[in-house]
């Protein structure tokens, strides 16, 4: 990075050089009239510029981009309306830890708290969603503001940074001083105790149940081969979080694959009957534990975490380290101890033989679990596999065999529907050489449908299955399990009359009409035997290519542990 003073240059213009400084390749931004001079700057550089259709399509692409590589996500977009589509994505992005920088226009500093044309306080509005914002109010303080902002996403725990800048900011002349510009140290971890080290090491030694629960901070950490080095070391099995699936691999011996609401019965029995527990990267969130205080009632509980707040927040622990959770595996596995745990691994071994993940064949249609077990066959469990939110959602983490980190893209902690399109589209942008599939539901798949348009224009081959049960299907299932299969406005279906109870009438609306209109190719596939040619059309095609298929609405996610329970409350039928 060369450290030398420049000629004068607008705002705008040293933001865009910041973001090349700083290894930018491509952003994502939707232009308006206080971020014109942004975009004017922008046409004048080397980085990517895709033009998404909604703002809040380019911040989920930015999301689905900074997922796919580990890399900084960056999104642009002009103020008020253009600023508050965005908050889906940043909390999207402040739930799942993803390391992401929006930048914003924002009307002149003169016009600031005065109603003025498409002004809204985007710093006081993203707050509570943030791991920092700042509002730049000279050109001058944008080089080092820049810098702490990319600073501030990527280190630590990871998240989104706001950085909001009036128009007469950006226009602003000004004569940068890169030699001001120093990466701060944002984020400061303590040293790890040798004492912390030896007390985890006396307790595996003791344990006769030992268990691993790692989630999204072992992926955001890179520390996937550590941990695979440490469980294979120690002998210990391996449950994930939603987040966490892929740091270690499904079909290893020691994988109880994903536990919590609709993982596995045998991860979260283990997790139930283990003695200790070894918690890395995770935050104990209500999916995984329903009750807290039920959760892994008979375990010491050792809690690692990069982020000191975690520590003790939803379930207290015996041990609690602020630590990068890698650093703290590879030295666990330094003269580890090997126990071959035969009743504890027969116990495990009974369970996966008594409740796999199974479903029950209905020949007469293309089933959902069908499909994802079809697609994992043909793509050999390679692709990039990005859903919506709902049941389709479930069914990609249970029916799609994960080996590698970074390859379920998914919206956890927010859920947000409109999640799966946009994000699958940065992640293909991300990595080209990389197959990237869209798996989404008909309801999650039209709130960002107009971004196929983004697909065609700049030329983005993503795959997209739909699951198409006319439903809004996870909230119908709730309907179902709960409320006595009452429906409450959950039907997507077009009926004469409107829908009553599990009437769904004609297929609504054609996707594949609607793909077409975007010089987008696909097919319709109503029949169990035109899965598989269906999706081999589909992965050999070259551009982006949407399958619609008709999946009925007669499946539930199972197994299923209600909210706020525990275990004993098991629905696996």
């Amino acid at each position: 990075m060369s450290h030398t003073q420049t000629a004068p240059m607008k705002g705008s213009q040293i933001v865009i050089r910041c973001l090349e400084r700083h290894g930018v390749d491509t952003i994502f931004a939707y232009p308006g009239g206080q971020a014109i001079e942004l975009h004017q700057a922008l046409s004048k550089s080397k980085i990517r510029v895709i033009l998404p259709r909604h703002e809040q399509g380019g911040a989920f692409a930015a999301g689905g981009y900074a997922r796919a590589t580990g890399k900084i996500g960056v999104c642009m977009a002009t103020s008020g309306p253009g600023a508050t589509n965005l908050v889906s994505g940043i909390a999207d992005a402040y739930m799942d830890s993803v390391p992401t920088v929006f930048i914003t226009g924002q009307v002149p500093s003169s016009a600031i708290g005065r109603n003025a044309f498409q002004e809204t306080d985007i710093i006081g509005v993203t707050r509570p969603i943030v791991k920092h914002s700042f509002l730049v109010l000279d050109a001058a303080d944008i080089p080092e503001i820049m810098d702490q902002a990319f600073e501030l996403a990527g280190s630590g725990r990871p998240g989104p940074v706001v950085v909001d800048i009036p128009k007469n900011v950006q226009q602003q002349q000004c004569t940068p001083d890169w030699n001001k510009v120093s990466a701060k140290a944002c984020h400061t971890i303590p040293p790890i105790r040798e004492e912390d080290i030896a007390r985890i090491r006396e307790m595996l030694q003791r344990a006769y149940r030992p268990c691993l629960y790692v989630g999204g901070g072992i992926i955001s950490s890179g520390a996937s081969q550590a941990l695979q080095d440490f469980a294979r070391a120690w002998n210990v099995p391996v449950t994930t979080t939603l987040m966490g699936i892929g740091a270690f691999p499904q079909d290893d011996p020691l994988s109880l694959s994903w536990l919590g609401m609709h993982g596995t019965v045998y991860a979260n029995k283990a997790v139930q009957q283990c003695d200790l527990l070894l918690a890395f990267g995770v935050r104990f969130d209500d999916r995984v534990t329903g009750d807290p205080a039920k959760f892994a009632p008979r375990a010491e509980i050792v809690h690692v975490d990069v982020d000191e707040s975690e520590l003790n927040k939803n379930r207290r622990v015996d041990l609690g380290m602020i630590a990068d959770a890698g650093e703290v595996l590879r030295r666990l596995t330094a003269n580890p101890v090997h126990r071959e745990r035969a009743d504890w691994f027969a116990q495990i071994d009974g369970w996966k033989k008594q409740y796999p993940l199974s479903y029950k064949e209905d020949l007469s249609r293309p089933q959902p679990q069908f499909v994802i077990e079809t697609l994992s066959r043909l793509t050999g469990g390679k692709a990039v596999i990005v859903p919506g939110v709902g049941q389709h959602q479930m069914w990609a983490a249970q029916f799609y065999q994960y080996s590698q980190p970074r390859q379920l893209l998914t919206s956890g902690g927010l859920g947000a529907m409109g999640f799966g399109l946009p994000a699958a589209m940065g992640a293909k942008v991300a990595c080209p050489e990389k197959t990237v599939i869209n798996i989404d539901g008909d309801g999650s798949f039209q709130m960002n449908i107009q971004e196929l348009g983004t697909l065609a224009v700049e030329d983005i081959p993503v795959k997209i299955v739909i699951l198409n049960n006319q439903y809004l299907g996870m909230v119908a299932q709730w309907e179902d399990r709960f409320y006595r299969g009452n429906r409450g406005n959950t039907v997507l279906g077009r009926c004469k009359g409107g829908c009553k109870d599990d009437q769904r009438g004609e297929p609504f609306p054609d996707f594949v009409t609607i793909a077409s209109g975007y010089g987008i190719p696909g097919r319709t596939v109503n029949s169990r035997e035109e899965v598989e040619a269906a999706l081999l059309e589909m992965l050999a095609s070259e551009g982006p290519y949407l399958l619609d298929i008709r999946t009925g609405y007669e499946d539930h996610v199972l197994p299923m542990i209600p909210p706020g329970k525990d275990l004993s409350a098991l629905i696996r039928e």
